[in-house]
């Protein structure tokens, strides 16, 4: 990877972003989530040339799933990559029991970012998402009959344990973005063969979808669906804020597993809605679906004794009085 790089208006868009979302601070120690191909290589690319602005400390960190024949291989070429730039290099290997699912992966890779920068005490953990691939996430949790809250998935920042942030940095590029800037750097990309099997949902909706709806619909679709998830992600964290206010009203301070359905009526179905999933959440087994929250939405008016068929853990929830109180299994 090339020495003392040019300037772009990539680095200059990327560097006021960080600027003005605040989304890093100078001085601190970052850790690049490196997969070999071209978001993540893009993205280590332009934090080592911020570094000497912000005084930082970069380092990199690998998943390898061990699901290809050449995911050795591609994990010596992402340790050569850091090598070349002298930063400290982390790898995380799977176990052979990990199940192939982009779920499983996906939970298994956010375990090892906290694991590392916990350990090597990084303050930040960084990954190559791009205005594209939330693009493709709010495509992907929209056929899949997600909320809001799924449709602005991806956000700028998030807490992890141990008072670690996860960065996305490059939300504000697409794919167009960083590939143009590792052709025009000779970045050495790793071609990663399983970006283009169909049998993986994602990738179709890559592939397939978002070509069709740009070449038919929009030619702008994908920094649309991104402006959208922006959107969304404001206004799903004041919802969320409102309706955290209405639960802490409804619920006794005792936490039992009840709340009042008297201080729910008056409120907006939108904050009903949220309020019974947050009171759900804090007292299922496993999250409750859509046919769960509505099902308690209707006992805010029904009459006395009504009851839910059994949610997740077997609970029954049931009118008393004014409250809706949940009866779990034990």
């Amino acid at each position: 990877m090339a020495q003392a790089p040019p300037w772009t208006l990539m680095h200059a868009r990327l560097h006021q972003t960080i600027r003005r979302r605040s989304l890093l601070t100078p001085h601190q120690r970052l850790v690049v989530a490196v997969s070999g191909g071209q978001d993540s290589l893009c993205l280590l690319r332009l934090m080592l040339d911020l570094r000497p602005k912000w005084g930082w400390t970069v380092a990199v960190v690998h998943c390898n799933h061990g699901w290809r024949p050449d995911a050795s291989d591609n994990a010596a070429h992402v340790w050569a990559l850091a090598e070349a730039e002298s930063v400290p290099y982390h790898e995380a290997v799977a176990p052979e029991d990990l199940a192939h699912t982009e779920a499983a992966a996906r939970v298994w890779r956010y375990c090892q970012f906290e694991h590392i920068a916990a350990e090597f005490r990084y303050d930040a953990v960084l990954t190559g998402h791009t205005a594209s691939d939330r693009a493709e996430t709010l495509l992907y949790n929209l056929v899949r009959g997600s909320g809001a809250d799924g449709l602005q998935a991806l956000s700028w920042r998030r807490s992890l344990r141990h008072q670690i942030e996860l960065v996305r940095p490059l939300l504000d590029f697409t794919r167009s973005d960083t590939a143009h800037l590792c052709q025009a750097r000779q970045l050495p990309i790793w071609e990663d063969s399983t970006n283009s099997d169909l049998h993986y949902a994602r990738n179709r909706i890559r592939l397939e979808l978002l070509p069709y709806l740009q070449q038919h619909l929009n030619a702008q679709a994908e920094l649309h669906l991104a402006q959208t998830a922006e959107l969304l992600r404001a206004e799903v964290d004041w919802l969320e804020a409102e309706a955290a206010h209405l639960s802490a009203q409804a619920q006794p301070a005792d936490g039992s597993p009840q709340i009042n359905r008297r201080v729910l009526q008056p409120a907006p179905l939108a904050l009903q809605r949220r309020s019974l999933r947050q009171f759900l959440l804090m007292h299922l087994s496993a999250a409750p679906s859509f046919d769960h929250i509505e099902s308690l939405v209707a006992l805010i008016d029904a009459p006395n004794r009504t009851q839910t068929e059994p949610m997740p853990g077997r609970a029954i929830a049931h009118v008393d009085g004014d409250w809706i109180r949940l009866r779990l299994q034990h």
